[in-house]
């Protein structure tokens, strides 16, 4: 029997952000400017494609009106 891979923490971290900012009705653009980073990095993060530091989850986090523990609630769902 094998195990069904789990999907990697970047890209299910870039899943909840990106839902979390569509229920909010921000662009990315809207985002990344509340959260003080580049649209394009923002971009990156919701694809996948980063490996995000703490500080940028922190001001990510903010930008969404979520705590830390919330928010990865989100990804862990």
């Amino acid at each position: 029997m094998t195990k069904k891979a789990r999907v990697d923490v970047r890209e299910r971290f870039g899943f909840a952000l990106k839902a979390r900012r569509e229920e909010l009705g921000l662009t990315q653009e809207d985002l990344a400017e509340i959260a003080g980073i580049h649209r394009t990095y923002l971009s990156d993060i919701e694809r996948g494609s980063r490996n995000v530091s703490l500080i940028n989850i922190e001001r990510i986090a903010g930008a969404l009106s979520l705590s830390l523990p919330e928010l990865f609630r989100r990804v862990e769902r």
